[in-house]
């Protein structure tokens, strides 16, 4: 019997995982009755009562297993590192807010069955905020023209992946991982389902202008090369200019000694323009340097404080 994975990664969500547990414990049941299971939720080190309700849902089902983080490692290196420990022959990831549609399970596992490595869960709808959307939809279209890589627009890692690909996934031993662009990098023959994203069953969001920004950065810099081709491009054209405006100053001095005081006016002006142009394109490339300093610094995607059913199961394989 194959056994499918579902992982979800949780961050203070005491009001979605009871009932996103029963929901997809109910969906295996009546829909992939012909499989096995395991529902794998890893959190990343909750303030609220999520961990407390992780551990009651644990204790009344061995299929249900968690992973409790012992600090908050952000928003891509938990559900990565879930994906990571997922040991079934799929693993599916799904958000903890109901944000992804549960019904969506039978049909990525038909899929899956078909032969396709990756099944992609694409937002083509969603009921989120229509400014907020239309900024997703632009980034993804620049992020699209300037990467020489394929890119997924509205995916944002809802999906199943085969074993095969989950290998792949723990030989990278990226301590910054992009799961977004791995996929559209690296990944097998993929099937893209559309869906509609539904608004939060409960709760708020913990995603704020910082964390979106640090995504968007960790797409551009992973997958980007046009940055540093426009700060060499643009600093050398700012270098000429600068050069030509020197040269101006010299002579200008020089001839118009009496005018000196009202013509720097202007030039200082040019001068500040420059220079802030130069201060952006140097922001840049630390945006870059960042990204690889993250990366060198090898540290692992999470540590784990403790975890639920995992040595349950291998107890019952031993004397099995």
């Amino acid at each position: 019997m194959k056994k499918i994975s579902i992982v979800v990664p949780t961050y203070n969500e005491e009001e979605n995982v009871v009932p996103l547990s029963q929901a997809i414990v109910k969906e295996m049941g009546e829909k992939l009755s012909a499989y096995d299971y395991e529902l794998l939720f890893i959190d990343n080190c909750s303030t609220d009562n999520t961990q407390r309700l992780l551990r009651e849902i644990c204790a009344g089902n061995p299929r249900i297993k968690a992973i409790f983080n012992a600090k908050n490692f952000g928003q891509f290196n938990s559900p990565y590192y879930g994906l990571c420990q997922a040991e079934g022959d799929c693993a599916i990831l799904v958000c903890a807010d109901f944000q992804d549609p549960i019904e969506l399970l039978p049909r990525f596992v038909e899929e899956w069955e078909k032969g396709y490595r990756i099944v992609s869960g694409i937002k083509t709808t969603s009921r989120e905020n229509k400014l907020m959307r239309f900024f997703r939809t632009c980034y993804y279209k620049m992020i699209k023209k300037m990467s020489p890589v394929e890119q997924i627009e509205h995916f944002t890692g809802f999906g199943l992946y085969d074993r095969k690909f989950l290998e792949v996934l723990k030989s990278l031993d990226d301590p910054t991982p992009f799961l977004r662009g791995i996929v559209a990098e690296l990944g097998f023959r993929r099937k893209e389902i559309p869906y509609e994203q539904q608004r939060r069953a409960a709760g708020k969001t913990h995603n704020n202008w910082a964390s979106l920004y640090d995504a968007a950065m960790l797409s551009f810099t992973s997958y980007t090369k046009v940055g540093l081709r426009m700060a060499t491009i643009i600093g050398f054209c700012c270098s000429a200019v600068s050069l030509l405006i020197a040269l101006f100053y010299l002579v200008y001095k020089l001839i118009f000694w009496d005018r000196f005081v009202a013509g720097t006016i202007p030039i200082l002006l040019a001068v500040c323009v420059l220079g802030s142009v130069q201060l952006f394109f140097i922001g840049l490339i630390g945006e870059y340097i960042l990204s690889i300093n993250r990366r060198v610094m090898k540290r692992p995607l999470v540590v784990e404080e403790e975890r639920i059913n995992f040595g349950e199961e291998k107890k019952e394989k031993e004397e099995g």
